[in-house]
């Protein structure tokens, strides 16, 4: 593979990755306009970001199989129609349910180029380059926190709240055409894959008996989940709290991801001398501090913009570590059922990251507490979940003729 193609066909996986995380940050800045407009409170708009998590998570359960069984670009083709079309939708919303409704369905339709991106990763590169590509994907998608939330800020301001609707469905338009004229087809249809509901959840029982899946997909997703908490917080946080205005929360946003950017390629260059299984171990133990100083001093009324601002920051690189280690030690046993593999591990990242946006939304007291607490929580969680399974597989390959005790 040239250099130009390698570098255009990451281009492509992480715009598409970045589908969903775009969707979803790009709005934030017009909460305030959309519970004016729809005359409600900026907490029930929040829950149209939950809504849009628990519609990724059970739509990458949906095309899982699909894309096992068909292909990768045929589900994708459907994907993507079905969010230009709910993007759209968007523009005639009148009541916040609706709205709700519809950033569900726009969810269902961009989790299919979360799922597909993953699973041509691993069909597309060899297995000790996953981490490598999962880290370059990482940087296109770190695009999205960088300039949605600005941009988002500045379209809202300038011509309202839907015309950022106007631009989601653009984008997926465009994702569309270059799926079809430049996208490689991946892994073939497998045709022996039945979609019946009994050989589905036997593909994905299959999946959950791999011990090093459970374990890192678990951690990945726990771990994750924090940022999901920061995402639905940040808008009450930044723009309730401090009073800074939407186009000020954009910039505030956009600065905080970059601790997100950079540390997710400093992850590349530690793959060099160490192994994923220890980055992401060290990486989960400062989250864990990290959290519980921002908790306690908040819990305390001592925290300023600029300490929260810094704190955020120092959270958010160590999500640069974990995310792509977890990911890729959770797909690193799986050839033929990557697909299913890929929409389990997104599936249980997004059901963890909707329980913690909607905790923020029902918990929230004019305080940044429920969004750091919960932050917090999910933390120490994901190191527990990290040890015990840790533990488990090592004594697995101990147990198995002809492997030593070191976890592979």
């Amino acid at each position: 593979m040239t250099s130009q193609r390698y570098f255009f066909l990451i281009l492509i996986l992480g715009s598409l990755t970045a589908l969903g995380p775009f969707s979803i940050d790009m709005y934030l800045p017009g909460f305030p306009a959309i519970a004016q407009n729809l005359h409600t409170t900026v907490p029930q708009v929040a829950l149209s970001l939950s809504s849009f998590f628990v519609g990724i998570s059970a739509g990458q359960l949906l095309y899982g199989p699909l894309l096992d069984r068909f292909g990768r670009k045929n589900p994708l083709y459907f994907g993507l129609v079905l969010y230009v079309v709910a993007s759209l939708g968007c523009l005639a919303v009148h009541r916040i349910e609706t709205l709700i409704a519809l950033r569900f369905v726009q969810a269902i339709g961009s989790c299919a180029a979360a799922v597909a991106s993953v699973a041509l990763v691993r069909d597309l590169f060899p297995v000790q380059e996953n981490a490598k590509v999962f880290s370059l994907l990482m940087l296109v998608l770190s695009v999205s926190p960088l300039l949605a939330p600005t941009i988002g800020g500045y379209v809202t301001a300038a011509y309202g709240w839907q015309a950022v609707f106007v631009a989601l469905g653009g984008l997926g338009f465009l994702l569309l055409v270059a799926t079809a004229l430049w996208l490689p087809n991946g892994n073939p249809p497998d045709s022996t894959l039945s979609l019946r509901p009994r050989p589905i959840l036997a593909n994905f029982w299959a999946v959950l008996r791999e011990p090093q899946f459970t374990t890192y997909a678990l951690t990945g997703a726990v771990s994750f989940s924090g940022l999901f908490a920061y995402v639905a917080g940040s808008p009450l946080v930044f723009m309730d709290l401090y009073h800074v205005e939407s186009r000020v929360y954009g910039w505030i946003f956009a600065f905080l991801s970059i601790g997100l950017i950079g540390s997710s390629q400093v992850n590349s260059l530690l793959l060099r001398r160490y192994r994923s299984e220890q980055i992401v171990l060290v990486a989960l133990g400062c989250q864990l501090l990290i959290t519980t100083v921002l908790l306690g001093l908040t819990s305390a009324g001592v925290l300023g913009l600029g300490g929260t601002v810094a704190l955020l920051f120092l959270f958010l690189s160590c999500l640069g570590f974990t995310s792509p280690n977890t990911s890729a030690l959770s797909l690193a046993p799986f050839t033929r059922h990557a697909g299913s593999a890929a929409a389990l591990m997104g599936g249980i990242q997004m059901a963890a990251g909707a329980l913690a946006s909607v905790g923020v939304s029902l918990f929230h007291a004019h305080s940044a507490l429920p969004m750091v607490g919960i932050m917090a929580g999910t933390s120490l969680l994901a190191l527990g979940l990290l040890r015990v399974g840790r533990q488990r597989v090592t004594q697995l390959v101990a147990t198995m003729p002809g492997v030593g005790g070191a976890m592979h």
